[in-house]
């Protein structure tokens, strides 16, 4: 299965196939109608106490990527995550996210994650 991200302020696509919200929180000023979701996978989300430690500071992104990896590895939320969109029928997995850097954030992380868990 293709894995992509998407910022959830990005108009949804059919493209898209299977639409997962990967954030704890709602995004601010998002409507669930707009966001067009299959679900809001909360449960692969960074826990709180390691998203308030990152606060989206640049500087910490390595070390944030290795503890949610960890947190990743204890939970069989992830490979849940795969299965259902699997079983959804569609070839693809987009993973939304609302944080404004698109380049070091917890989707770009689990899409990695997701894509090691697809090879083994």
């Amino acid at each position: 299965m293709d894995i992509a991200i998407k910022r959830v302020y990005e108009p949804a696509s059919p493209d898209d196939g299977y639409r997962a919200l990967v954030d704890r929180l709602w995004p601010r000023g998002e409507s669930k109608v707009r966001a067009e979701l299959n679900e809001w996978c909360k449960d692969v989300a960074p826990s709180t106490d390691l998203r308030k430690w990152f606060n989206h500071q640049e500087e910490l992104f390595g070390e944030f990527t290795t503890r949610y990896r960890a947190e990743l590895d204890a939970s069989s939320e992830p490979a849940a995550l795969l299965k259902r969109a699997e079983e959804s029928g569609k070839s693809k997995l987009t993973l939304v996210y609302g944080a404004k850097d698109q380049k070091d954030n917890q989707a770009v992380v689990l899409r990695d994650y997701l894509n090691g868990l697809q090879s083994k």
